[in-house]
């Protein structure tokens, strides 16, 4: 009933003065049939700037009755539920109709609004996520929006190690826990981060399942456990614990999930871990995800952990040669083993910051 379901729908609200200039004001700005009225920012770096061709005003009261607008649109992220609250009580109050986002102000949260536009005499709609759609054609949906976490950026200070892998279980867990358990024995406030719900095991210092939140919060919630690390507890290096592979085959669903947890991470080195003749598993092989986790992400593969327990005659030394790079297999401590790999780790976090 509140839900806006056709481009119609947009055109019959417009004209529009839009609540914040940046991606969604724009993507509003631009859709077919919607005029623009003005642009509203609480930023004062983009007040009295050009936004889509209009000059950003900073009164809501000011630019209603300046300009032909209709509605007003609320297109804030997540994380500014109190500014959207604000201006969609404001705007009702002026006369104006409102458009909100699930984003920042979803209606079933929010029946209060209802009350109040209807006894305004406006309209208020939303921009839905379009739930219903996924339940049409799937035949369940979540029930609401599951993308909750407001969006951060956190360059990180200290040393952030990512462990991937070409698939799903084989061996970064392990690697991860132990890389940071000697890192730990050499004196180094070092900090492991498991990203999933079996990251139980000590010396682990946190855990949860990534794979529970939406794949746009991901990214936030591994900054802000590696923002935690370094501000509440001086972290020296931090080792994160990745899931599934980007190149996997045969299971294509943890494949946005590894992706989003390497984004957030932004390592500065990486250790890839395989499994040979994987019984359960489609791993693409040791180059294929090489190459893909160095071309999304600006960092660079170091080392290579191997899991033998299907292949134990698996020669180490010529994938080191094929690669150029430390090949050790932890679990047997062969060609260097464990030691190895953190000399390797650490020596290259010293060349690079040197």
């Amino acid at each position: 009933m509140y839900s806006i379901t056709s481009s119609k729908d947009f055109q019959d609200l417009s004209p529009f003065i839009i609540i914040g200039a940046g991606g969604g004001g724009e993507k509003l700005s631009n859709f077919d049939g919607v005029e623009t009225a003005g642009f509203l920012d609480d930023s004062k770096a983009k007040q009295g700037k050009e936004f889509c061709g209009h000059i950003v005003g900073s009164d809501l009261k000011t630019l209603v009755e300046e300009s032909n607008s209709k509605t007003v649109a609320i297109m804030l992220p997540i994380g500014a539920e109190g500014a959207a609250l604000k201006y969609a009580v404001q705007a009702i109050d002026l006369g104006q109709n409102v458009l909100t986002s699930f984003r920042s102000l979803p209606l079933e949260e929010n029946p209060s609004l209802i009350k109040f536009a209807n006894q305004k005499g406006v309209q208020i709609k939303q921009i839905s996520s379009r739930l219903d759609n996924v339940e049409k054609v799937i035949g369940t949906a979540p029930e609401k929006v599951t993308e909750v976490l407001p969006k951060i950026t956190y360059h990180h200070k200290k040393p952030v190690i990512f462990i991937g892998g070409t698939s799903q279980e084989c061996g970064k867990r392990t690697t991860t826990r132990n890389l940071g358990k000697a890192a730990k024995e050499l004196g180094l406030n070092a900090k492991i981060f498991s990203t999933d719900e079996m990251g139980l095991q000590p010396p682990t210092d946190i855990n949860f399942r990534a794979g529970s939140l939406s794949v746009m919060d991901v990214p936030s919630a591994i900054m802000g456990t590696v923002k935690y690390f370094e501000e509440e507890e001086d972290a020296d290096i931090i080792f994160i614990e990745g899931q599934s592979s980007l190149t996997e085959t045969g299971n294509p669903h943890p494949k946005g999930l590894s992706a989003a947890i390497l984004f957030g991470a932004m390592p500065d080195a990486v250790v890839l871990c395989h499994r040979e003749n994987h019984p359960f598993r489609e791993p693409v092989g040791i180059s294929t995800e090489l190459n893909a986790i160095e071309a999304v992400e600006p960092t660079k593969v170091v080392a290579l952990s191997i899991n033998r327990r299907n292949a134990p005659d698996l020669s180490l030394e010529n994938i080191e040669s094929k690669f150029n790079l430390p090949t050790v297999d932890i679990h047997t401590d062969s060609n260097g083993g464990l030691k190895r790999l953190l000399k390797t780790v650490l020596d290259y976090i010293g060349e690079k910051n040197g």
